[in-house]
């Protein structure tokens, strides 16, 4: 039992050491976050400008947190026609065997008018069937839109022995 207790609080220490995003980010400094979150993404892999130009609308979470047995976290702004207009939470709890802890930036990108409108209802849920590419030199010539939706990951700290997305819920509220 108190194996169990210790292995917990490390890994809820661990999960909070490498995910600023369960920090509290103001509107304006998660923007700025999130445009930092483009710029590294676009240098990782210069094709996804096109995403970026192409889609109907993206949300850019510039830091979702990943570790132990607890679940991961991030903090995003939903882009619609270039321009900001609202934020997005993202949860998972996520099941199984994993190990270790990580922050990455992940951008998910709609394709038409109706996968970004989901998204906006809240109603938006990330399926197993969907998987997220690396961004990588020359990852985005080869990936295409599934159902509307294509995603992008990049890490930014940490080490984790995990690489799915499916089960990630999202919640979104827009600019006052």
């Amino acid at each position: 039992m108190k194996q169990t207790i210790r292995s917990t609080v490390s890994a809820a220490l661990l999960l909070a050491a490498v995910n600023p995003a369960l920090t509290a980010i103001a509107g304006d400094d998660l923007r700025m976050e999130a445009e930092r979150a483009i710029k590294a993404l676009t240098s990782a892999d210069s094709g996804l400008t096109n995403f970026f130009n192409g889609s109907v609308g993206f949300v850019v979470f510039p830091s979702v947190g990943k570790g132990g047995l607890i679940s991961e976290r991030g903090k995003g702004v939903l882009y619609e026609k270039g321009k900001p207009i609202g934020e997005a939470t993202l949860t998972e709890v996520n099941v199984g065997p994993q190990a270790g802890g990580q922050s990455f930036y992940e951008v998910i990108f709609f394709e038409t008018p109706e996968a970004l409108s989901n998204f906006k209802q809240s109603n938006f849920e990330m399926s197993a069937e969907v998987s997220a590419v690396a961004a990588a030199d020359g990852a985005a010539a080869n990936t295409r839109y599934k159902s509307g939706v294509t995603v992008f990951t990049l890490p930014r700290t940490g080490l984790m022995v995990q690489a799915t997305i499916g089960g990630q819920k999202f919640k979104y509220k827009p600019l006052d």
